[in-house]
């Protein structure tokens, strides 16, 4: 037989990793800090290893507890998913989800026949916009968030990350410009941008990737601000690197569909950090099931 920790050591550690926070654990569970310290020392006693560093504060996992966590909340995933797909007591609903544009176009969309042939009882509404909807008014029922730090006001988990790299057709790389093998090579190609409208103030974009690319390759020049593309939409600056127009700076989760068919291409490696993808809900939604079930698929297939 396998021998297994407790349930409640594994669902205690899972929470306070998930949130880093005993005290955001116990709130989502519904006991005390001091009952998940205990059930978290349980298991670090099993292990034969601590899980967490609690001192200095704040809370952060060791490295048995990284290897332990993704594990973890896998699993739980996986069992909430399998349990809302074979149970009987399954209603036909339907489950209104929100998404930034460039997401649910690139990635949300193309996938969307797996969710359909595990789950044919829970129908979506893709909402695509670039716009914030309200979840407590009841705009949507879940939405996709796109953000450096996890949204503190909702219930939150983080799906998966990503990061930014030049792309580019492979058609555009054999029209005879010279070969890239240094990051100022890219100079040579038109260099398409887009807007970023989230207020961040070191977006990864050209001119940061540019900046990071000139300690490397002194051959960059200081000031290279001119764009031969440049658009609003982001999905729009894809739509031209696709067509063969140019290089962009792209979201290796966004464009990974174009990367795995062959579409679209690396054009350098040196890539930048990006942000979070995060489910996001209001507390106790009625539609509990159905939402887990889909941020465990997301998991799943990222």
């Amino acid at each position: 037989m396998r021998k297994l920790p407790p349930l409640g050591s594994l669902r205690a550690f899972e929470a306070a990793a998930r949130r880093l926070s005993f005290r955001g654990a116990a709130a989502e569970l519904g006991v005390t800090p001091t009952a998940i310290s205990h059930q978290v020392r349980i298991l670090e006693e099993i292990c034969g290893r601590p899980l967490f560093r609690r001192r200095p504060r704040p809370l952060a996992l060791t490295d048995a507890g990284e290897r332990l966590f993704p594990v973890i909340r896998n699993g739980f995933d996986t069992f909430a998913s399998v349990v809302t797909a074979v149970s009987a007591k399954t209603i036909r609903t339907t489950l209104r989800v929100t998404s930034p544009n460039a997401f649910a176009s690139r990635w949300l969309v193309p996938r969307l026949p797996r969710w359909r042939k595990l789950y044919p009882q829970i129908r979506l509404e893709i909402i695509g916009t670039d716009a914030v909807l309200n979840l407590r008014a009841g705009d949507a029922d879940l939405a996709i968030r796109y953000a450096r730090t996890m949204p503190t006001d909702l219930v939150a988990r983080e799906i998966f990350r990503d990061s930014f790299f030049p792309v580019c057709s492979p058609a555009l790389l054999s029209e005879g410009v010279p070969a890239i093998t240094r990051a100022a090579d890219l100079l040579h190609y038109p260099l398409i941008h887009y807007d970023w409208l989230n207020g961040d103030r070191e977006p990864p974009s050209w001119s940061r990737w540019l900046a990071v690319a000139r300690s490397v390759d002194p051959d960059i020049p200081a000031a290279t601000e001119h764009w031969d593309l440049s658009f609003r939409e982001e999905i729009h600056a894809i739509d031209a690197v696709a067509a063969g127009q140019g290089i962009a700076i792209c979201s290796d989760v966004v464009v990974s569909h174009e990367i795995e068919s062959g579409a679209l291409v690396k054009a350098h490696d040196l890539a930048l950090p990006g942000y979070g993808f995060y489910v996001v809900h209001v507390p106790d939604h009625p539609r509990q099931a159905s939402i887990e079930a889909f941020a465990a698929w997301m998991r799943s297939v990222a």
